[in-house]
């Protein structure tokens, strides 16, 4: 299928590895420039060249942290009016929510929930002049399903969602479409980091990595590769009626029926 994109312009926050990475790389292979960002420089610089390597678009490396105003500012200089807009940042870590204050919760709502809307406010308003914008905020499974010792995350993302719910519904007829991504359990460092919460007593890691994925009805992990080819769908002509839905990733772990 042809996405019909090829030529457009994108911005992948935190897309130097993981998620990301994948959506990025998935975006470059319908044809569309891509602007590349992450916290370390050496980082950025292989996951570009990698892209380049693999498709004939341009790549732009901006290393910087996307939660801060700077590194925001940084991407918009890079590139001012892109068509489309991946959201991403890495999680809060994992915890306690006994063990958290008032900076921690700052710190997960600047991240996952002020920066996502600080880019929309910057961009989506260009899309909308020029009749064509996709806007797609990975976020996470948690969304559906809260996950305890994610709680920074749980209240951030979810935020950020209920935002994105009304918003969505005001930019369609100008055929700019604002989606969720929520990614369950893939096989990314994020995902390595949880499951060092997740070990039962005796367990090493390797075989809490194991079991875990046994526990999920696809018997896996999912990859990169597939979550950015459900993202460069949602980026695509074809999705202008998808618009305020987030798309569950899991492998079937959900077990609701909405």
């Amino acid at each position: 299928m042809d996405m019909g994109i090829a030529g457009r312009w994108a911005i992948v926050c935190a897309s130097s590895k993981g998620l990301g990475k994948g959506c990025a790389t998935a975006l470059a292979a319908e044809g569309v420039n891509v602007v590349i960002n992450g916290r370390s420089a050496e980082t950025v610089k292989a996951a570009a060249a990698g892209i380049r390597a693999a498709s004939k678009v341009e790549v732009l490396e901006v290393p910087a942290d996307v939660a801060t105003e700077a590194g925001r500012a940084a991407l918009l200089e890079a590139c001012p009016n892109p068509d489309i807009l991946i959201n991403n940042a890495g999680g809060p870590p994992p915890g306690d929510f006994r063990d958290w204050d008032r900076d921690d919760w700052i710190k997960a709502l600047d991240a996952n929930m002020l920066a996502p809307i600080a880019l929309i406010k910057a961009t989506v308003d260009g899309m909308m002049e020029r009749g064509f914008g996709r806007i797609v905020n990975i976020t996470s499974a948690a969304v559906k399903a809260p996950i305890p010792i994610l709680g920074l995350s749980n209240g951030a993302r979810t935020g950020l969602t209920g935002f994105v719910a009304g918003l969505s519904r005001e930019t369609v007829a100008r055929n700019v479409t604002i989606n969720g991504l929520l990614p369950g359990p893939f096989n990314t460092d994020r995902l390595k980091q949880t499951m060092t919460k997740r070990g039962q007593s005796g367990e090493d890691f390797e075989a809490t990595m194991k079991r875990e994925a046994q526990g999920n009805p696809a018997k896996r992990f999912g990859e990169p590769d597939e979550f950015g080819a459900a993202c460069a769908f949602l980026c695509s002509v074809h999705a202008g009626y998808i618009t305020g839905q987030n798309l569950l990733m899991d492998g079937g772990s959900y077990k609701g029926t909405f």
